[in-house]
């Protein structure tokens, strides 16, 4: 992953998409303040919409897409994808999701996080791109594969010309879950699930890697091309919000991508 900086605001990108339009953006270079300073581009966390807006200006200012045409979800933890051929003049979300795919250019997908599992996908072969939240409930859902799903049906994608970015995120060491987590991980996963399940010697207590589980699960379905950042999110509160790091007092970084 590339870091860039520009007017204050340092993102990330991929070296290897050179010509798509995409960022994925830490908290710095915003006008938030407190808590949330300072790139927060999460409309639901308590922090001035005034604010809130002027990052979101600043995020596609940087760059240089419209953000008039930004197409987004209402993010509820769940693996439905949406299919965004325009934004909706009526509300600035286009359906409660946690996936949305497009192939139309200058129609920026954009997505916020604070620990949960950033995807975003690529397909140069059909020119169509997508962006995912996936945290634990997500993954045991299938966001990743869904994702995949969607554009198969909706741009005849074949998997394996599907690049897919797993961005910043909670990592293994920082995320321990309780036994409902690990249950359902085996009951998406099978036995497999043992492969990002571990258990502290000491306590016994579980640890999972969503970013080995989101692999798997993108495999799954015939993606052969991954690329993790292995940023974990919890251990960098000085470049990205965490909502367990930060005690649920944060807020949110943004992903942007677009054609």
């Amino acid at each position: 992953m590339q870091v860039i900086h520009v007017d204050g605001i340092k993102y990330y990108r991929s070296e290897r998409w050179p010509h798509l339009k995409h960022g994925i953006f830490t908290r710095h270079g915003g006008v938030s303040s407190g808590v949330w300073g300072s790139l927060n581009l999460g409309g639901t966390v308590g922090d001035d919409p005034r604010a809130v807006r002027q990052n979101h200006d600043r995020v596609y200012s940087v760059l240089e897409v419209p953000g008039h045409n930004a197409c987004t979800t209402w993010q509820v933890h769940g693996a439905d994808v949406v299919c965004a051929l325009q934004p909706l003049k009526a509300r600035r979300w286009l359906d409660r999701a946690d996936g949305v795919v497009t192939n139309k250019p200058d129609l920026p997908l954009v997505m916020r996080y604070a620990d949960c599992v950033p995807l975003l996908y690529y397909d140069a072969v059909k020119r169509a791109v997508g962006l995912a939240h996936a945290g634990w409930r997500g993954t045991v859902q299938g966001m990743a594969a869904n994702m995949v799903r969607a554009m198969e049906s909706c741009f005849g994608s074949n998997p394996q010309d599907i690049q897919v970015i797993i961005g910043p995120s909670i990592s293994q060491d920082t995320f321990q879950v309780g036994e409902e987590v690990v249950d359902a991980l085996y009951a998406y996963f099978g036995d497999e699930a043992s492969e990002f399940v571990r258990r502290d010697t000491a306590d016994g207590s579980a640890y999972v890697d969503l970013w080995a589980a989101n692999c798997l699960d993108l495999q799954r379905v015939g993606v052969v091309d991954i690329e993790v950042s292995g940023i974990c999110t919890y251990s960098s509160t000085d470049d990205f919000y965490s909502h367990r790091g930060e005690k649920g007092k944060t807020g949110r970084f943004g992903v942007v991508i677009s054609l």
